[in-house]
């Protein structure tokens, strides 16, 4: 409980402390919103009494893919319930979503997928006033670019009156069923019924539209799969995982890899990487270009696992072969501490920040071979042990 509160008191003062006021600010952006095109009125009515909210800098900080382990990030997500829920959403909107998978060549099962884990299916869409979360996040100098801009195209939005001004979203800024930022409601919003807007939140064609189109965009292959789950044999080189690593299935078949089952991968020269997100005691899995799709709508693998492991239980596959660890979780503190020990020791992770990106992995690899351990690189509760 201290600590949560003391984050917080950080994180207001942090806003708080910027080189410039809040007020400032807003100046800045109603003048490069101007120059594009946004009206003055619209300026006015969005930016009216506008005050930061600090608790988005919280949550932004505070992401469960930073700080959740394979299993529980994707148990909790591939629930009992959400699976049943999705099951159902596929029969009730049948035919809005083989319209929408006809014409941008999505399945409806994946569609569906995503719509449950961005919002349960559009029953939690955020309750934050868009305008006050995006002003704040872009205020915080930590993602200020991103965030402005995000901004400026949320004002547009309201301007052409596609949203209303009391719109509401996540605490990041995301909005309606599909939760798309504001830049990727102009990009890839859909009025698929026609009535001259693009409703995310309340049309069912506009939002199944939307998410297939977006898919699309970002390269889905019509007729393939993501992946699949993948049993990798002992004493494997763990070096050639990643996704930066890539083997036709023939080759990955040759090295031993097999079907998590255990079968025999199929004859293919498809390009496959193999990931395994907690290291060599978790699961595994060959994943395709598809996959590249899917990481473009969130660049968290634990996220992407997720919503094609949810797609194929609501098409009607079984559950992972993989048996579930109960692993304990890391806080961004530990991972922080993890990062500077590594430091310490001559490992290169960069500048520690709690989050366990690609240089931090490597650094992991690098230590864990060097003390006999599997050099997996994954940066887990065993790490945090051994390093203690």
């Amino acid at each position: 409980m201290f600590l949560r509160f003391f984050c917080l008191v950080f994180l207001t003062t942090s806003v708080l402390a910027n080189s410039h006021s809040f007020e400032d600010f807003l100046d800045q952006v109603r003048k490069t919103a101007t120059e594009q095109g946004v009206s003055k009125a619209t300026i006015d009515k969005a930016f009216f009494e506008l005050k930061p909210r600090p608790s988005a800098i919280e949550s932004d900080s505070a992401q469960a893919e930073f700080n959740q382990n394979f299993w529980h990030y994707v148990n909790k997500r591939v629930s009992k319930v959400r699976l049943n829920n999705g099951r159902d959403s596929l029969k009730q909107n049948a035919a809005l979503l083989s319209k929408a998978s006809e014409k941008y060549g999505i399945p409806a099962y994946v569609i569906v997928a995503f719509l449950g884990l961005e919002s349960n299916y559009g029953n939690y869409m955020g309750n934050e006033s868009l305008v006050r979360s995006l002003a704040t996040l872009a205020y915080d100098p930590r993602r200020s670019k991103f965030f402005t801009r995000e901004l400026i195209a949320v004002l547009k939005l309201m301007d052409n009156n596609t949203i209303p001004f009391d719109a509401t979203g996540s605490w990041a800024g995301a909005m309606g069923a599909v939760q798309f930022m504001p830049t990727n409601v102009i990009a890839y919003g859909v009025d698929a019924n026609k009535d001259g807007k693009v409703d995310l939140w309340n049309e069912k064609a506009d939002i199944y539209a939307s998410a297939a189109n977006f898919l699309n965009k970002l390269g889905w292959k019509k007729g393939e799969k993501w992946g699949r789950e993948a049993s990798i044999p002992k004493n494997f080189d763990y070096r050639l995982t990643g996704l930066n690593k890539e083997k036709t299935v023939n080759e990955w078949a040759s090295l031993g890899v097999l079907k998590g089952n255990g079968s025999s991968l199929p004859k293919s020269n498809f390009k496959a990487s193999l990931i395994v997100p907690m290291g060599h005691k978790g699961p595994a899995f060959l994943v395709y270009r598809n996959f590249e799709a899917i990481m473009g709508w969130n660049r968290s693998i634990l996220y992407a696992l997720s919503v094609a492991h949810l797609s194929d239980r609501i098409k009607g596959g079984g559950k992972l072969s993989a048996k579930s660890i109960d692993e304990p979780l890391l806080s961004k503190e530990d991972i922080m501490q993890i990062q500077n020990t590594l430091n310490l020791l001559g490992y290169d992770t960069g500048t520690p920040d709690g989050m366990a990106g690609s240089k931090t992995r490597q650094a992991t690899r690098m230590f864990q071979s060097d003390i006999g351990l599997v050099a997996d690189g994954y940066v887990g509760y065993e790490l945090f042990q051994q390093l203690q």
